[in-house]
């Protein structure tokens, strides 16, 4: 079975997930050559190792609480933050409480 991505014009809905979290994968809304978004879920205590994103990034938190660390500095991320990164910047991130984050890649050519 294939991954449903949302086609162009197909509203997607990205409010909080609320009672819904603790069951909700992580997942890809959409992908085009230039540009990747997904729904990222991290229940509390997860991590995710330093890496990098081929492209500029965006990381918005939709619910919970992440710490995302950057450039030296750790940011909490709380409902309605967003971060912006460079291609390739390293970062990496740990929730605090269950969370959804809304990630924006956008892809080299």
């Amino acid at each position: 079975m294939s991954i449903h991505h949302a086609k162009p014009g197909e509203v997607i809905d990205v409010r909080p997930l609320g009672e819904a979290l603790s069951d909700t994968k992580t997942r890809a809304l959409f992908k085009t050559d230039r540009i990747e978004v997904l729904r990222l879920v991290m229940p509390a205590g997860k991590t995710i190792a330093e890496h990098k994103a081929p492209g500029e990034i965006t990381v918005q938190c939709l619910e919970g609480q992440i710490d995302f660390t950057t450039m030296g500095q750790t940011h909490a991320l709380a409902a309605g933050d967003m971060l912006f990164l460079a291609a390739g910047e390293p970062h990496a991130l740990q929730a605090h409480q269950d969370s959804s984050v809304l990630v924006t890649i956008c892809l080299p050519n």
